[in-house]
This record gives C-alpha cells, structure tokens and sequence, in this order.
C-alpha cells in the first residue's frame, strides 16, 4: 500500500491500454477497494470527530487514481492525444434493500472491543471477516451517472476519458426534494456501475479486466474449464463465488441483455486480444454476430 507500488502497477495496466487508445473510444473504469480501505484506516487514526465519510473518501480515490493513470497514459500516447479524468456521481436509491444488509467490507480490522465502541460511538455496522471485525456497508444498486454528458462530449472530442472509479461516488436526493443531492455512506459496486455506463455510453463492448484469463465453470475442482464463448442463459445456470466472479458476470449478463452487443471478462495482459475476440471469456447473445462496427 505505498504510492510507488501503485503507479507502478498502473504503468503496466497503462503499457496494455495505450494501443486501445490508438484504435478505439476508450473508457476508463477502476476499481478503489485497497485505496479507500487505507483513507479509512488512516481517517480512524483521529479521535477527534467524525471521520470522512465514505462518498468524500471515494471522492479522493477517484482523483488520486485516474491522475496516476492519466499520467502514465499520457506518457504512453501522443502529446496530442486528450485524455481527462472526470470526479463520478452515481445516484442511488436510499430506499435500496441493500442498506437493510450490509454487507460490503471496508476498513482496516478491529478487534471485537474495538468494534464495538465505534458501533456504540458512529453508529457503524460491523460483521467477523475470519477472526478480526471489520466495518460494513450498503452496497446499492446504481441508478445514474451524473457527470454522463460531459463523458459523452469529451469521447466525441477524441479523448480517453477516466471516470467511474470505484463504483463512482454514491449520492441521493434528500427526501421530498428534487434538487439537493447529498453524498451516502456506502460504496457502489464497481462493476454494476461500469455496466451503466457502457450501456448510457452506447459502448459496442464492455471489457472487465482480471488477473484471471476468464471465468471458469467449477472453479477449484478438477473438472474447472474456462468458458471462452457463452450467452446469459448459459452463465445463468452456474453458481459463482460471490467473492470472486459472481459481480463480474452478473454486469456482464445485464450488458449483454440490455443491448445485445458482446462483453468480456479477462486478464489485463490479454486485453488487445479480448477486444479481438481471441482471448479471455466472451459473453454474446443467441442472435449476437461478430459484424465490426
């Protein structure tokens, strides 16, 4: 969790990414699970008031991220090449059923008296990750990008655009008001949130990209074959590790059923050849024909 592992590991997702920027519009979604875990920790460490809350947190992670990516990008295209980074507001339900079951882990460990004076002090939720305590929250479904126009503008001005990172930051409408938005305490699930925007983009594909070649039926057995063509019907039927997988290929299912176009989940080493077709797992539906676009 230093500053220089990161950017270095964004200069190789960048060294992958650079010949997509050359051929294709290219959007950019991340996730900020490592990042926010330690402007938590690093919150928690004051006594004195309220920590950051989430939305602001991710709000950081957002701008940290996408500047190093943007960087390392940047250094990678031409000087002419526009890209832009883009703070994200996600809207979501308040009435969303996932604020009755939290269930999303954030935070550093506690030990179980310690969780259950900041339960007692911030009214947090906690739940047992193995023999440690960590803090939970709502994962909600996203319902709208805010900042769509602008993406859409700076996409036909020939920029990369970073946005979305990290789910995006999760807003609301106050109760019984049309116009004041406040920021929530949960975190957006990255991958349901980079599907709306493939879909509001009018995207021809939806890329996730892994440090796995793709998804594997019976995974952890010795029957596990990876899936290198498959519909929504067909991924319906199997069961997928929650932890792992299941978000993947749920935002990949909802991609392909909303718009009929192709998704693909990868690893990132592989990504010029998923978007070929040639690589990692394919998700198209019944009717979906290769034609280029």
């Amino acid at each position: 969790m230093t500053a220089e592992a990161q950017r270095a590991n964004v200069r190789v997702a960048a060294e992958q990414l650079a010949p997509l920027a050359l051929e294709h519009e290219l959007v950019l979604a991340h996730g900020n699970g490592p990042q926010v875990g330690l402007l938590a920790l690093q919150a928690a460490a004051y006594d004195s008031g309220n920590p950051y809350p989430l939305d602001v947190l991710g709000a950081g992670t957002e701008g940290m991220i996408g500047y190093m990516v943007e960087q390392e990008l940047g250094n990678l295209l031409p000087f002419e090449k526009p890209i832009a980074t883009l703070l994200t507001m996600v809207e979501i339900d308040p009435d969303d059923p996932a604020f009755d079951n939290p269930t999303k882990f954030v935070g550093p460990c506690y030990h179980h008296i310690a969780a259950e004076r900041y339960a007692s002090e911030r009214g947090w939720v906690f739940k047992q990750d193995g023999d440690a305590w960590r803090r939970v929250v709502a994962s909600p479904e996203p319902k709208r990008i805010f900042e769509l126009d602008p993406i859409i503008w700076l996409l036909e001005k020939g920029a990369v655009v970073i946005c979305t990172g990290g789910g995006g930051i999760p807003t609301a409408y106050l109760p019984d008001s049309t116009r004041t938005l406040v920021g929530v305490e949960a975190v957006i699930d990255k991958d349901l949130a980079s599907e709306l925007l493939a879909q509001l983009t009018d995207a021809d594909l939806f890329v996730m990209a892994t440090d796995a070649q793709g998804v594997y039926r019976d995974w952890g057995t010795d029957e596990q074959t990876l899936l290198r063509r498959a519909t929504p019907s067909e991924l319906r039927r199997h069961d997928f590790a929650e932890g792992s997988m299941a978000p993947k290929v749920d935002a990949a299912v909802r991609f392909v059923e909303a718009t009929g176009k192709r998704a693909a989940i990868g690893c990132l080493s592989d990504i010029v050849r998923i978007v070929a077709g040639e690589a990692g797992t394919n998700i198209v539906a019944d009717d979906f024909t290769d034609e280029p676009r």
